[in-house]
Order: structure tokens, then sequence, then C-alpha cells
């Protein structure tokens, strides 16, 4: 939105984005795909909030205090689809005015999803995510459909009040030959950097979205070409590029920014930094396929698992590595090290691999040696994740504990909590939109999915894993929920389908059980009062065979990057913190003084679990 001259005349200080100091640590020296993964790691975690909070957030991200309105007193809306650059609006909304469908322009606003929702089927958190989750006017939401917004051309099938249009696509280099929406240069920057921010958000999802929803790339509407670093084909990115650099980021931009991130706890970082742009698609990748790794190994072997290293080849360019089962690629076990996990195989059965890599040209070597492996009969370890603790409290103290017992580092990015709900008009059970997991749970890691609004002082939004006010943590005991797998196999349930569940005001502790079960089944469940929340986050001793939790004592954040904090009246029972391996090794000792060290840097340490002691007692914590 190019309105930088109108308004420094105005409001000169906020020109600058207000970046909390430290939040983009760790990219100074970075460049190219690994900046983007970087920023990915960064903005990952945020503040998910429900579908339905986002009119009254409208109310805080997207007054129009710009061009034609009084900047300090407005309750209207911008909407970039309609706003007229430089001149009154044709028609205008108030938040209220959200409406579902429209006959014609000016009747009501849509949430309108910039990334359409056909492209990640409506999972939470991409469901609603305030960065690219904008209000426009609902008729043209309804006619721009799943077209990409790109340039126009040819055949106009529809032009709107304030000239953008839904034509042929006309965008250089761009395989794509059907209709697009092509907005009004005042925008195109805005719509450019939502749309390039949605690619580091979800990078780790990216190959999992509907990228070829049509019979061939001409029709395939999505602008996702299918790759996690690239993301997009070609000629679009360089559209966007082209739509980032004309239209430079506005002062209403980085108000929006700043406003987000105090709702949703992340950023844009193409507001903050523009240059990124260029700075991460600047790779130049050659037409030569890389070598093949070597030294394809199994290093571990379970009832249902098998895990696998390898050497890698010389290249330098090597992105990541592909993962072949019986001879078939398994898109989940893409990887950019060189160890991986094979999950979910059945057990006493044979199975074959071999690994490629690839490069940043995309170009695969040839196959490594290949490998069997037969798995146990059985283990010791889970099978797969389980639901440990269920938390349906007063309000919205909501929370779902999940542990990973399976004795191997999961993928969490085919994970999803759903919530069946009940139609009183047609008297028929559904599944509403899903929450779905992301990032990695290392072995015995234990995490919580809190909604955002709880009050419970047991457990906070800045030690939970997922902190989601989705559908699937909106529950009051009477809902069906579950933790499912690839959509819809169920891994875990709480409660039964299809039935007004008796599971109100009440806290479900998993007790006498290694393994999840699709079945809810009251006897593996210990009932506890409304609100009560001890230990969550943790195991119980009995299940550990050590202490993970004392009575007063807080360790957070856990899982851990940089420096663990530890809190409460026991720790003066203690005269110094040890942090020690599984195997019992001693790491590192730290004295705590008459001034009590409430903290421990932990950045020497390897990705995995430990454990600290504190005088008698010990806690578990993920280094990440």
């Amino acid at each position: 939105m190019n309105k930088l001259a109108f308004l420094t005349s105005f409001m000169p200080a906020v020109l600058f984005s207000q970046v909390p100091p430290g939040y983009y640590n760790g990219t100074a020296a970075l460049s190219g795909y690994a900046l983007k993964t970087k920023l990915h790691e960064i903005i990952a975690r945020n503040y998910n909030w429900n579908y339905g909070d986002l009119p009254a957030y409208y109310g805080l991200t997207d007054l129009d205090r710009y061009d034609d309105h009084d900047i300090t007193n407005t309750d209207i809306l911008l909407d970039i689809y309609s706003e007229v650059p430089g001149g009154p609006d044709v028609y205008e909304y108030t938040v209220s005015q959200l409406i579902g469908s429209a006959s014609a322009e000016g009747n009501g606003y849509n949430r309108e999803h910039i990334i359409p929702q056909s492209t990640f089927d409506s999972y939470y958190p991409m469901y609603s995510d305030l960065h690219f989750v904008v209000p426009t006017d609902a008729r043209i939401n309804q006619l721009r459909s799943n077209y990409p917004h790109a340039i126009g051309g040819g055949t106009t099938f529809y032009t709107f009040t304030n000239s953008s249009k839904i034509q042929n696509d006309n965008t250089p280099a761009y395989a794509y030959t059907g209709r697009v929406y092509e907005l009004v240069d005042a925008y195109k920057g805005d719509v450019a950097r939502m749309i390039l921010y949605f690619s580091v958000r979800y990078e780790s999802k990216l190959k999992s979205f509907n990228y070829a929803t049509g019979s061939g790339p001409a029709n395939d509407t999505s602008v996702l070409n299918g790759t996690a670093e690239y993301a997009f084909d070609p000629g679009y990115l360089e559209m966007l590029k082209q739509w980032h650099n004309n239209d430079p980021v506005s002062t209403r931009e980085i108000e929006r920014n700043e406003a987000v991130y105090s709702i949703q706890k992340n950023r844009n970082p193409f507001i903050d930094q523009p240059g990124w742009v260029d700075l991460i698609w600047s790779e130049t990748p050659d037409s030569i396929p890389p070598q093949a790794p070597s030294n394809l190994t199994v290093t571990g072997t379970g009832a249902h698992f098998v895990s696998l290293s390898w050497t890698p080849g010389p290249d330098t360019d090597v992105l990541g590595y592909h993962v072949y089962v019986n001879g078939n690629p398994v898109p989940t076990t893409s990887t950019k090290s060189t160890t991986v996990t094979l999950d979910r195989l059945t057990a006493e059965t044979t199975y074959s691999f071999t690994v490629k890599s690839y490069d940043k040209a995309y170009l695969e070597s040839p196959h490594t040696n290949q490998i069997s492996a037969t798995t146990l009969y059985s283990d010791s370890f889970a099978k797969d994740l389980m639901i440990t603790k269920f938390i349906d409290g007063s309000g919205f103290n909501n929370a779902v504990e999940i542990t990973n017992n399976t004795g191997h580092e999961v993928n969490l990015n085919n994970y999803n909590l759903r919530i069946q709900f009940y139609n009183s008009v047609n008297g028929n059970y559904y599944f509403s939109e899903a929450f779905q997991l992301e990032g990695k749970a290392a072995a015995g890691e234990t995490f919580v999915v809190r909604n955002p609004r709880a009050t419970f002082n047991c457990y906070s939004n800045e030690q939970a894993k997922f902190v989601t006010a989705s559908d699937p943590l909106t529950y009051t005991g009477t809902q069906y929920v579950e933790l499912a797998y690839n959509g819809n196999a169920t891994v875990d349930a709480i409660g039964s389908k299809d039935v007004f569940n008796s599971l109100g005001d009440v806290s479900l502790y998993r007790q006498y059980t290694t393994q999840p079960n699709t079945v809810f089944t009251p006897s593996e469940w210990q009932s506890y009062p409304t609100d009560y929340c001890q230990n969550l986050g943790t195991l119980a001793a009995s299940e550990e065979g050590y202490t993970t939790a004392g009575q007063d004592i807080v360790i957070y954040p856990n899982p851990v990057a940089d420096v663990l904090y530890f809190a409460g009246q026991d720790i003066n029972n203690a005269s110094e913190a040890q942090i020690l391996d599984f195997s019992g090794k001693l790491l590192q000792t730290v004295t705590l003084t008459a001034n009590k060290v409430r903290r421990i840097d932990v950045t020497f340490l390897q990705p995995g679990v430990y454990i600290l002691k504190l005088g008698d007692q010990s806690f578990r914590f993920i280094k990440r």
C-alpha cells in the first residue's frame, strides 16, 4: 500500500517497526533458504485464535485510519479489495457487518483467506492466521473464489467498483492459464508480503498442502509448487517480488504487523525487513544432480519403527533427503539431517530402504545402497503418540497433554486434534475444523496444547508447545475429541463418537496403560475435579522412574532453546543445580548462592532429553 507520503505528515514515529529486541536472533549471517528456514523457526510458534474471534480482532488490526479517513477516529474497516486509493470509497463496512454471502458489492464483508482454504483443507492454525486472513467485500471474495492473485489480461469476467478485476492470467512465465484476481496497484505489495509470509510460516507443511488440484499445471489454482524452500512457481515468485518492490511497505502494514503481533505473538518478517525477500530467493542452483549418499545403516529397530543413518555425498548444494520404503518415496520422511526414523510400521515385518539427496534445483541423486530391516514382534515403547491428560475446567480452562513414548523423535506435521459437534437442525454429528500440530516431538517429550484464554496457573501459555483457541480446544465435555493422523485416522480418543458425552468439568489423567487407544476406555483414566491440573506437562514419577515435579518448583520453557529457568519455594532446599544425560552422566553443575540463581544456560547441549536435578528432586526437560 504505497501511501507513505500522505502519512508521514501525520505519524512519522510509526514508520519503523517496533521489533522486540532479540526477536530475529540467529539470522544475521544467513541468506538463501537457510535464512528462510531460520525465520520459519522464529515465527512458527504463535497464539492461534478461533476463526470466530477474527471480526473482533479486525477492530484492532484493520481499521481505516488512512487516506480518505480521519486517522484518529474511525470504526470503518479498510478493505484492500474495494478501497479506492486517494478518493472516497463507494461503500464501507464496520466490524459488525460480517455476512455469509452477497449478491452484489457493498452488502457486507467476509473473512478472506489470501491463500485459499482449499490449499490447507481449512485446518487450523492456517484457518485463522491474522497475517493473511483479512476483511474484504463479500461479493468480491465470492467471485475471487480460489483464483490466484496475479496479473490479468485478455478476457475480463468482472470489473469491480475500485477497478480491480477478474481476468484470464497474463503473468509472465507463469504456467497457469485460468482466471486470476488482480488488485489495484496500491495493495499488490501488501498481498505479496502476505503470500510470502505464508511460505515461511508454514514451510514445514508446504509439501503436504494441495498444490496440484487441477488436471495439470495450467489448471492448478494453487500458487505453491510442492517444495518447502522455493515454495512457488518461478514465474509467480518473480511477480510477487515485483509487486513487493513496486509497492513498498507502508505505515498501515507496519501498524497492522504490530497489532497482529500483540494478538498472535508472531510477525511478518517481510514487513520488518523487506530486503529479506531478495536475500532468501537468491539461490543460483546448477543443473548437475548431486551424488548419492552412502553407508546407509540401520541404527535402531522397534516393533513399529526403524531408525536409519547415512553419510552425505560431497555436494555442497544439497538441501535434504528423500527416503524410500520398499521402493516408494515417503513424503512425510523427507529430512534435512542424515538420520531419520520411519515410524507407524507394522510389527514383525521386513522393509527395504534407500535414500536420495536433492539439491537447490530439486534434482535428485541416485539411490544409496539398499538395506533391509525387520521390525520386532514387540517392545516396551508406545506404538504412537498418546493423550495422557485431558483438562476440561471452568470457563476456557481447557488443555490436552500428549506424550511421545515411542522411543524415537516424531514428526508432528501430520497429526491433528479433531472435535465432533452436534447439528441440532438435522440431528447429525460432524467434525469441525481440526487443529494441525507441527514441528517435532523428541523421544520422551510430554507437551501441552492449551487454550490461550485458560486461567489456571499450573501451566502458562509460554510453557505450552501449542496455544490455540481453535475448535478442538473449545470442548465442554459433551463432545468427542481425538488425536488423529493424516486427517482422520484415529490415534487416541476422549469420549465416544456420535453420542452426548458426560465428561464436563473434569480432569482425566491416564493410568496403567502404555499405549494409545482408538476407543475411549474409562478404566484407563483417573478422574479429578474441575480445574485440577497438577503436574500438567510432566509424567507421573511412577511412569518415569524418577521425580518429575516438586511441590512448588516449576521449570520453563520446556522444550528450551537457550536458557532454562526454574522457580518456586522448594529451590531454597537445594544448594546446587545439576544437568545430567539419561545415562546419569553429569554434564554441568551450577551453585545456587544466597541470591538463588534461577537460570541455566543450556546452549551447549545437543538436542535431546536431559534431567535437571535440584537437591533431591529431578525434572525432565527437552533441549531443542
